[in-house]
C-alpha cells in the first residue's frame, strides 16, 4: 500500500546503525551492493542511493511495490516503506496527506507520525502532525483518531531538502549485510531444520557454503532435489553470493553405519557429518559450521549427545535453532518459503536405529565409531561435487 506518485523506497536498517562510523559507511556500502543485486536479480528497473543513516531505492509507481519486497528482503534492513517525495514545505506534505488519505483511508482509525531531521524547518513535528492530522480529517468521510493504536498510520519523514509520506511499514529480516562476517559451511538435508538454520546465519552476515550429504540407498533422488530446492530458495536473498551446492557422496559411510553401530548410530552418523563439513571448511576458508540442530528435538540432539558429537571437530558448530520450538521453526520455514519443498514426501529410508542412544558419553561415541570413518569423511569431502542452481 502507498501513495499516488510514490517512487521511492525509504530504508532502514538496524543493528548497522549501533557501529562505529567508519564500520557504518562500510556495512550501509555492502548493503547497497546487495539490494541493488536482489532487484536486478529479480529485474526490476530501480537505483539504490546511500544517504545519511538510510538507504533509497529509485524506481517508479508500477515497480514501487516489488521494488519495496526485493529492499524488504535485503539481510541488514529494519523496515521498507514506499514513499512519495514532495518538497519540505507544510503546505505541500499536508495536501499530500490529504490526498493519500482520500485514495487509501475507507474506515478505521487513523494517525499521522512525523519525525523531523534537523530543526531548520519552520515547523515542529508535533505543528505537522497536528497540521497533517486536520487535513486527513478533512479530507475523508466518518475520520476516527486513533493515537495510540491506530489502523492506518499517515508518516512523514522530513529531511533537508525534501520530505517523505508514506503508509506502511514493511518489515525486513534485520541482522547484517550479507558479506560482513567470515564464510560458514553449512550442512543441508532438506528437511525443515537446516534451511532456516541456514537462513538465520546469512541474516548475521555470514555468506554460507551449502554441504548436502549423498547418502546412497538412504538417500535418494527425491531426497537431494528437496535439498537443492531449498537452497534455491534462499539463493534469492543472496543472488551475488556463491550458493551452489556442494554434493558429498556418502553412501558408502551410510552403510558401514547401518551395519556396524548400534545404539549410538545417529551419533557416529554426525561425528562423520561434521567432519565432511570441516574438510571443506579449510578448503574453503569457511571458519565455522551451521547445523539445524535444537536441543532434545530429536534422540541424538539431547544436550548430552550434542556436546559429544561436536568433540569431533575443533571447527565451531554454530547452531541457531538452539532453543527454538518446532512450532517456531516451521512458522520461519513458512515465511522464507522453505516449508513446502521441506516437506515433499522423499521417500527416503530411515537410518536411525531402533532404540538410540540418548545419554551417550564421549567414550561411548568413540567405541561406536566404525574404524577409518574419519578417514573416510576426509576421502568423501575431497570427492566433493559441485551443484550449479
Amino acid at each position: 500500500m502507498h501513495p499516488s506518485g510514490a517512487d521511492t523506497v525509504l530504508v532502514r536498517h538496524g543493528d548497522v546503525g549501533v557501529k562505529s562510523r567508519k564500520v557504518q559507511t562500510e556495512m550501509e556500502r555492502r548493503l547497497r551492493d546487495n539490494m541493488a543485486a536482489i532487484l536486478e536479480d529479480r529485474g526490476i528497473d530501480a537505483e539504490v542511493e546511500r544517504r545519511w543513516s538510510r538507504l533509497l531505492v529509485h524506481t517508479d509507481e508500477e515497480s514501487v511495490e516489488d521494488a519495496t519486497t526485493a529492499a524488504a528482503d535485503t539481510f541488514g534492513v529494519q523496515s521498507a516503506s514506499p514513499a512519495v517525495v514532495v518538497s519540505p514545505e507544510q503546505e505541500l506534505i499536508e495536501e499530500t496527506l490529504a490526498d493519500t488519505a482520500r485514495e487509501q483511508y475507507d474506515e478505521g482509525t487513523f494517525a499521522v507520525r512525523a519525525r523531523r531531521s534537523s530543526k531548520d524547518h519552520p515547523f515542529t513535528s508535533a505543528e505537522l502532525e497536528r497540521g497533517g492530522g486536520t487535513a486527513v480529517w478533512e479530507a475523508v468521510e466518518n475520520p476516527v483518531v486513533d493515537l495510540d493504536d491506530p489502523d492506518i498510520t499517515f508518516s512523514v519523514e522530513v529531511r533537508e531538502t525534501e520530505a517523505f509520506v508514506f503508509i506502511e511499514k514493511r518489515d525486513g529480516p534485520g541482522g547484517l549485510p550479507l558479506g560482513t562476517q567470515t564464510k560458514l559451511v553449512s550442512l543441508v538435508s532438506g528437511g525443515i531444520d537446516s534451511p532456516v538454520s541456514t537462513w538465520e546465519v546469512m541474516k548475521r552476515g555470514s555468506p554460507v557454503i551449502p554441504v548436502y550429504l549423498e547418502l546412497g540407498d538412504y538417500g535418494g533422488p527425491d531426497h537431494e532435489a528437496r535439498a537443492i530446492e531449498t537452497v534455491r530458495k534462499l539463493k534469492k536473498y543472496a543472488p551475488n553470493h556463491d550458493m551452489r551446492v556442494r554434493k558429498v557422496p556418502a553412501g558408502e559411510a551410510m552403510n558401514r553405519l547401518a551395519d556396524e553401530v548400534g545404539p549410538a548410530r545417529m551419533l557416529s552418523f554426525r561425528r562423520f557429518m561434521y567432519r565432511v563439513a570441516e574438510h571443506i571448511a579449510r578448503e574453503e576458508s569457511a571458519h565455522g559450521i551451521v547445523t539445524g540442530e535444537a536441543i532434545g528435538q530429536k534422540s541424538s540432539q539431547t544436550a548430552r549427545n550434542l556436546g559429544v558429537v561436536s568433540a569431533a571437530t575443533t571447527m565451531p558448530i554454530h547452531r541457531p535453532l538452539l532453543t527454538m520450538d518446532k512450532s517456531d521453526i516451521v512458522a520461519r520455514a513458512r515465511k522464507i518459503d522453505t516449508f513446502d519443498d521441506s516437506t515433499i514426501p522423499a521417500g527416503c529410508n530411515r537410518i536411525a536405529p531402533d532404540y538410540p542412544e540418548t545419554n551417550a558419553t564421549l567414550e561411548i561415541a568413540q567405541n561406536a565409531d566404525p574404524d577409518g570413518i574419519f578417514e573416510l569423511a576426509k576421502e568423501a569431502a575431497e570427492n566433493v561435487e559441485i551443484v550449479e542452481l
